[in-house]
């Protein structure tokens, strides 16, 4: 950002003024430039030496904690940590630690989110709430969530190592949320969107694989909620200034590009769909070809069907009122289609299955268009359905709109993110690029409550949601950095 600086007006004046008004011009042009720059560039206080590169707490410790987080797990040689698990319950404990080591009041709630927060200079002043999720999916990297709740408390940490936790200028709460794979229970959000208050309360009887509610597993972990309880657990609008939220890109373009990090400009709405066909149960040997009611063969077609519509929605789609140029524009360059999961009964070599059900995550950054894909779909897999003489159960799981990051707050995340970079090389590096999330993230649910924004993290070949899935320990270091050059600007 350009400033306009004030010129030195010189005067004639006598020899014995003269050191004086030097003196003057001096201090007056240091002060104005300490204005015009405040607050973007109110970090800067820290810079000039070394030390304000925090090494050993965001890079050393961040990443040695990342690795002892990622031993917490519930699988035998693999990581899962799903909402609740023994697990679960194990890595709130270490995160618990490490938000007290930084100087944080911690406490959890009562849908299993861990929470710890500063209050500053300034405890009744509206919020700044930093968070992810510490579950996981099965079989999964150590990044995915962890890695913005360590890279958060990493960064106040570095900020208490300076004496200056006490002089920010609003409270800061970072939030460990309890669920936001969707894994053992198949509704995502489970607890942002507790804190944003969008959680029905229906929510507390959805049912595992095992029968076993949401509300029977928080019983378990002495964690007693009733209506009353999860209606509470929603914040105030007016206590909560924004949420910030650094996470892994999930994707291939800031490696592409170049960039350690990148600012995230929105989130792609997603839906979620249970698919149920059933048909007729019988021998294998038996029941011949042209008599079938194969549940099987008809979720095959359902699903190659998918995967066209999904490639070519043009093919598929009608232009009318609710799907135009944008529209279709929109799909071809945003919408996936995937079938993750498929159960089959009873599930033997020899029989011809009674029922098969299979999911289907869809995603587009075009809320509309989503939804023209959906209606489309529906329809036509109750025409193949209706062909193969089955019947099909369309059930939708999960819904969420797509999310428009904050302009402010990216613009504040992309300086801090430059200024960080910059630290680091010593020189004045690319802009910082803008990115589309295709993966849905708790700043979703959050968005509901207040303005929100993102910082994503490149990881190797885009790989996430496996073992494999990689952060550098210099882009550990980079988000830490940025982090404390953001909340810099809430001194």
């Amino acid at each position: 950002m350009a400033h306009s600086l004030p010129k030195p007006h010189f005067s004639s004046a006598t020899p014995s003024n003269t050191h004086f008004l030097i003196a003057y011009l001096f201090i007056f042009y240091h002060v104005s430039l300490f204005l015009l720059l405040s607050p973007v560039y109110a970090f800067s206080d820290l810079e000039g030496t070394r030390d304000d590169l925090y090494t050993e707490i965001l890079r050393d410790e961040a990443v040695a904690r990342l690795n002892e987080l990622g031993k917490v797990s519930d699988g035998d040689g693999y990581l899962e940590r799903t909402f609740m698990s023994p697990a679960s319950m194990r890595a709130a404990n270490l995160i618990r630690d490490w938000m007290e080591d930084a100087g944080l009041t911690t406490w959890m709630d009562c849908m299993g989110n861990l929470h710890g927060r500063v209050d500053g200079s300034n405890p009744s002043a509206s919020a700044l709430l930093i968070g992810s999720h510490f579950d996981t999916v099965v079989d999964a990297g150590i990044f995915d969530g962890s890695l913005g709740i360590i890279s958060a408390l990493s960064a106040l940490k570095a900020l208490k190592s300076k004496g200056l936790l006490k002089e920010l200028k609003r409270p800061v709460e970072v939030i460990a949320f309890s669920d936001e794979e969707g894994v053992r229970f198949q509704s995502t959000f489970l607890g942002s969107a507790a804190i944003a208050g969008i959680l029905p309360v229906k929510a507390l009887q959805i049912s595992d694989k095992s029968g076993v509610t949401v509300q029977d597993i928080l019983k378990k972990n002495s964690i007693s909620i009733a209506e009353e309880s999860l209606l509470q657990l929603k914040y105030d609008p007016r206590s909560v200034w924004g949420y910030i939220e650094v996470h892994i890109e999930q994707g291939p373009v800031l490696e592409w590009v170049g960039f350690p990090l990148g600012v995230v400009k929105g989130i792609a709405g997603q839906t979620r769909l249970k698919v149920t066909v059933k048909g007729s149960q019988g021998h294998a040997g038996t029941v011949p070809m042209s008599l079938r009611q194969d549940p099987m063969a008809a979720a095959a077609e359902l699903i190659v069907l998918l995967e066209n519509l999904c490639k070519h929605p043009k093919d598929f789609l009608s232009y009318d009122g609710h799907c135009n140029d944008s529209t279709i524009e929109s799909l071809s360059n945003s919408l996936v289609c995937t079938v993750g999961e498929i159960s089959t009964w009873p599930s033997a070599s020899n029989v011809i299955p009674g029922q098969v059900t299979f999911t289907v995550d869809l995603r587009a950054m075009d809320d509309m268009g989503r939804e023209a894909v959906l209606y489309e779909l529906s329809n036509r897999i109750y025409q193949v359905c209706d062909r193969r003489s089955v019947s099909c159960i369309v059930d939708r799981k999960h819904d969420a709109k797509a999310v428009n990051c904050d302009s402010e707050l990216s613009s504040q995340l992309k300086f801090a993110a430059n200024a960080a970079l910059k630290k680091m090389t010593g020189e004045i590096q690319d802009e910082v690029p803008s990115l589309m999330s295709g993966a849905g993230h708790d700043a979703m649910a959050i968005s509901h409550l207040t303005k929100v924004g993102m910082l994503f993290v490149r990881c190797p070949g885009g790989i996430s949601h496996s073992p494999a899935e990689h952060v550098l320990d210099d882009d550990v270091w980079a988000a830490g950095l940025a982090l404390v050059a953001f909340l810099q600007t809430q001194l």
